[in-house]
């Protein structure tokens, strides 16, 4: 199965053609987030350079930047609609867990800066917003995955939790892949094609009625 792979969930965006040997093709750059202007450009390189069709696309959905998020998941619905291919959502956290590999003795924890001063943490799915100062209370020894990883780890091993920090940081191309396969495959439950928000937007209502047109 070869799987388009979308991400602009965080600070990288790229694309990339995945099989079941591995990276086929990949293109990304490191920007800033919501900076996925370029990113129909790099799938468009990336499906010429591994040639073929696509039998699936994968998107991460979040948490992460609004504008990525909903750049990605538009470019996604656009090539599956056009190849025809089904669509599959990924959340970040699913991605990074599948990065890493199966240690049963540990939980996974991911750590995403929301860039308002707190963390998103996703602990098996179960996702929310926290303060670094509130962190919650484990039952047993945590990895840490995320952007926000080194933060959150330095924090729960001041409090005695057993903590490791890993490497994960990024959603990786491969990774995407594999955690959409695990949700064809019914081992992770559905999750909509959309954006994954966990706070509610940054937006208001003008203090005074729009002025009519002239």
């Amino acid at each position: 199965m070869r799987i388009l792979t979308l991400d602009a969930a965080l600070a990288r965006c790229g694309a990339a053609v995945v099989d079941e040997r591995g990276v086929l093709a990949e293109r990304f750059r490191d920007a800033p987030r919501g900076a996925a202007a370029g990113l129909a450009a790099l799938a468009g390189a990336a499906l010429e350079a591994a040639g073929g069709t696509i039998d699936l696309v994968a998107v991460t959905v979040g948490p992460g930047s609004f504008t990525g998020l909903r750049a990605a998941l538009a470019l996604a619905h656009g090539y599956a609609a056009a190849a025809p291919c089904p669509l599959v959502a990924v959340s970040v956290g699913e991605a990074l867990r599948a990065a890493l590999p199966d240690d049963p003795s540990r939980a996974v924890w991911v750590a995403i800066d929301s860039r308002r001063g707190t963390v998103f943490l996703d602990r098996d799915g179960d996702i929310a917003s926290f303060a670094l100062e509130a962190l919650p209370a484990s039952a047993g020894p945590l990895a840490i995955a995320g952007d926000a990883a080194i933060a959150v780890a330095a924090r729960l091993a001041a409090r005695g939790t057993n903590t490791l920090l890993t490497d994960a940081r990024l959603p990786a191309p491969a990774a995407i892949a594999a955690a959409a396969r695990q949700r064809i495959a019914g081992a992770l439950p559905p999750l909509a094609p959309q954006p994954l928000y966990i706070d509610p937007p940054q937006t208001h209502a003008p203090a005074s009625a729009p002025r009519p047109p002239p």
